[in-house]
């Protein structure tokens, strides 16, 4: 056995990204042994989003460090289908982070609290007592089996979560439920560093939207998602992003290319007994921009307290596992089912209601001009549209200060 592994932990968390780091320092600080398992030769690779956050979101949960700030954003510019665009400057302070040293620190200020990871780790399979209760994890390392026990173990592994699967938990999308989604890092090019370019349109990205993020004045993640139902054979979101690099930035070169899939549903259920799911595992991601970075972190420390407590209680069970999804749905569960509703709306207009939106948006000072008076420009463009949020806001019981 490894020297520094023991043979258990009262916690094993199987991914090192922002969700399982931040879930691994706020059980270690209530108390909890915990064992983090990383499969890949350490967290933060490949990258799989734009690398994009806001200084409110990630600022609770570590110094802000020069060493994983690529850009600061200020703005962001919506591009509508018949070219015109609108800037807004009143949504907060932004960063497009390095994300491979931005996961890096999470991680080691995880172990730092007491911690343990292990790269190049990848779990196999769920360990069950002789009455298949979940008592631990099997995983590889270097080529050598390994089992570990534990009393709770955590699936921070991404969309396509085994955990979730081998727990029992259904982690089913549906297509509408997941975009497909192509990104490259690029340089040779000039951009605005200050600024987030998003475009939206059938042409340019169905169901979906088209965005630039700012690395530098030179450089810059450019990607694309598109609806998991609007992807078309041959016309899936390489090809709308091959266009759109080809009219815009013709000379760019391509460092990096990562693809995949983004969930963006309603996110619920994701706890049985002595296993919980975080992150996107959770499908604990924003349904109309992909983001999950926060949410994870957010996530994180529900999960990781939710743990502690578990574990100074004796008990395991999905009754008592469920304090996690409820607090996580007063925090940001029923925000979530709202943004799910407006994705299913918003998201599906055609081209010329969001020429139109943006048209009268332009009319918004810049420096007052938030998403949700884009929203509200949908709005006054569509009553019907109008009816569905408002049922939404009922079935969701959530109150925005517009």
């Amino acid at each position: 056995m490894i020297k520094h592994i023991a043979d258990y932990y009262d916690v094993v968390i199987i991914g090192g990204g922002p969700a399982g780091a931040v879930t691994a320092r706020y059980a270690v600080e209530n108390g909890a042994s915990v064992l983090i398992l990383e499969r890949d030769r350490e967290p933060g690779i490949p990258v799989r989003c734009a690398e994009g956050v806001s200084h409110a979101g990630i600022e609770p949960f570590i110094d802000i460090d020069e060493k994983w700030i690529c850009t600061q954003i200020k703005g962001a510019s919506l591009h509508s289908p018949d070219g015109n665009f609108v800037e807004m400057y009143n949504n907060g302070l932004g960063y497009v982070l390095e994300r491979r040293v931005f996961d890096r620190a999470l991680v080691d200020l995880a172990c730092s609290k007491g911690a343990v990871m292990l790269t190049k780790a990848d779990a196999l399979d769920l360990l069950r007592d002789k009455d298949q209760q979940i008592e631990g994890v099997r995983f590889s390392h270097l080529n050598q089996l390994y089992s570990v026990k534990c009393k709770i173990v955590i699936g921070a592994d991404g969309v396509e979560s085994q955990v979730g699967k081998w727990a029992g938990i259904n982690t089913t999308l549906a297509l509408d439920d997941i975009d497909t989604c192509v990104q490259y890092t690029v340089n040779n090019i000039k951009v605005n560093p200050d600024l987030c370019r998003f475009y939206f349109g059938n042409e340019v990205s169905p169901g979906g939207y088209l965005w630039i993020f700012p690395k530098s004045d030179t450089s810059a993640n450019i990607g694309i998602g598109v609806g998991g139902s609007d992807t078309l054979p041959g016309k899936g979101p390489k090809f709308y992003l091959d266009r759109f690099m080809a009219q815009n930035f013709p000379n760019a070169s391509v460092n990096y290319m990562v693809c995949g899939g983004v969930p963006t549903s309603n996110g619920t259920g994701f706890v049985t007994d002595h296993v919980m799911l975080v992150g996107d595992a959770a499908r604990q991601v924003n349904p109309i921009t992909g983001g999950g970075i926060v949410q994870a972190m957010i996530a994180g420390r529900l999960c990781g307290e939710t743990c502690a407590k578990a574990l100074k209680n004796g008990d395991f069970s999905k009754k008592s596992l469920n304090e996690y999804e409820k607090r996580w749905d007063k925090t940001l569960g029923v925000n979530q089912r709202f943004m799910y509703s407006v994705k299913n709306n918003f998201m599906k207009m055609d081209d010329n209601k969001f020429n139109s939106i943006v048209r009268a948006a332009k009319s918004v000072d810049p420096d007052k001009f938030t998403m949700y008076s884009l929203f509200k420009e949908a709005l006054k463009e569509d009553p019907i549209l109008l009816a569905k949020m408002a049922t939404s806001f009922l079935v969701s019981r959530i109150k925005f200060d517009w």
